[in-house]
């Protein structure tokens, strides 16, 4: 049956189906339509869920007063992602048809003056609590993102950051040693993504004095957790596994032989045999509801974090023909939900969709690797540039997991 892309004006339909078994190739055309979507709404102020405390009458005001530099995508959260989104599609594809916009477009949004207001307005009175964790840590994404990118304009960029990164990194430490129990739910407040995050910005910017206090509070969290309740997932609104979220922080702590071990008691539900059964893929009942439209970004970082997952065993590890048939399964889900249809996954849908293809969580970049606390899991993924750029033979086209599941390309019709 023939695989195939309807596009609309801005924000492309996905259409892949069910009864096929390929994984898409991630290829340029794939990265425009996300990186469409991105650019549909980093700079659409409205509609707009703001989560904004107001101490006076003159706290009130738009987003665009508020966060000048993320005041789009509906919430501050996906506006930085989106950013994120960008820069990591620039990375990768820097010759790309959409790459002259995007770079207007992060030009336009982290300007210096726009920075400095997002500074203050995170330090702001009542504010202590402000997309934490969730979007403070994909802030410090955005900016390893760029600390990592060889290019002018990331270079300034990245120093327009600097003071509210800062401040994110002083809010998140002086948060973690507080936090008394790990949130353990599928949304923005869960503790082991948020750390997973902060801990690959630890070490790309080499602090490791954060990358400690991280990698410790992963560790006092989880490292004695035995027999997570998969069963009780997926809660009806979750788009991160709380047990999956977990493992894929652990792997990042624990060297290969002990993470293996403490898999094995943490998550003894994983076949040794090549079926996905037990860990089925989520269904969203209505993806024009925000909320319930979780569900299908559910399936993205599912299939990230059992690829990190994968990425921290031995090559011998019997677990790991299960852990692949459920990264396939989840990957052909979840990319297929990634549409622009309806706005409440449109606006935040593509930013999973780039974490998965582009392994960002997983990547071995020599920041990551030199900047190594001792005792750390080393990753088995290849660094960045090589995976990105297999052989000429392919000039466009960029393959990621299993090469034998990507045999066949998707077909796209404009």
């Amino acid at each position: 049956m023939r695989i195939f892309f309807v596009g609309l004006i801005l924000l492309p339909s996905v259409s892949i189906a069910a009864e096929n078994t390929t994984t898409p190739a991630f290829d340029e055309k794939a990265a425009e339509r996300f990186a469409q979507l991105a650019l549909a709404c980093v700079h659409k102020e409205y509609p707009n869920k703001i989560s904004h405390v107001l101490n006076s009458d003159a706290d009130v005001a738009p987003p665009r007063k508020l966060t000048p530099a993320f005041c789009g995508c509906y919430d501050w959260h996906s506006s930085v992602h989106g950013h994120w989104l960008l820069v990591r599609l620039l990375r990768t594809f820097p010759n790309a048809p959409f790459s002259a916009a995007a770079r207007d477009a992060l030009k336009q949004s982290l300007t210096a003056e726009n920075l400095k207001e997002e500074a203050n307005y995170l330090r702001g009175q009542g504010r202590a609590s402000f997309e934490r964790p969730y979007g403070l840590s994909w802030l410090l994404q955005l900016c390893a993102e760029l600390r990592e990118w060889d290019d002018a304009q990331a270079h300034e960029m990245s120093a327009n950051l600097r003071p509210l990164e800062e401040a994110a990194v002083n809010r998140l430490k002086t948060w973690l040693p507080k936090l008394s129990h790990p949130v353990r739910i599928g949304e923005h407040d869960q503790t082991a993504f948020g750390l997973g995050l902060m801990l690959d910005y630890a070490r790309t910017a080499g602090n490791e004095e954060f990358a400690k206090l991280v990698s410790d509070s992963a560790k006092k969290f989880f490292l004695a957790d035995k027999n997570c309740p998969l069963a009780y997932e997926p809660s009806g609104e979750d788009f991160l596994s709380p047990s999956l979220g977990e493992a894929d922080v652990m792997r990042r702590v624990l060297p290969q032989s002990e993470f293996a071990k403490w898999l094995k008691e943490f998550m003894p539900q994983i076949p040794t045999t090549a079926n996905a059964d037990w860990l089925p893929v989520a269904i969203s009942p209505d993806p024009s509801d925000p909320k319930l439209a979780h569900l299908d970004g559910l399936n993205l970082s599912r299939a990230w974090m059992l690829e990190g997952i994968l990425s921290a065993l031995p090559s011998a590890d019997s677990r790991r023909p299960a852990l692949q048939a459920t990264v396939d399964a989840h990957r052909r889900a979840g990319l297929a939900a990634v549409t622009g249809e309806h706005y409440e996954g449109g606006h935040w849908l593509g930013s999973f969709a780039v974490y998965l293809t582009t392994k960002r969580g997983i990547e071995r970049t020599k920041a990551g690797n030199e900047r190594r606390p001792q005792g750390a899991a080393v990753s088995n993924c290849r660094p960045f540039n090589e995976w990105l750029l297999p052989g000429a033979d392919l000039p466009n086209k960029r393959r990621f997991g299993n090469s034998r599941s990507l045999e066949k390309n998707i077909t796209v019709r404009n």
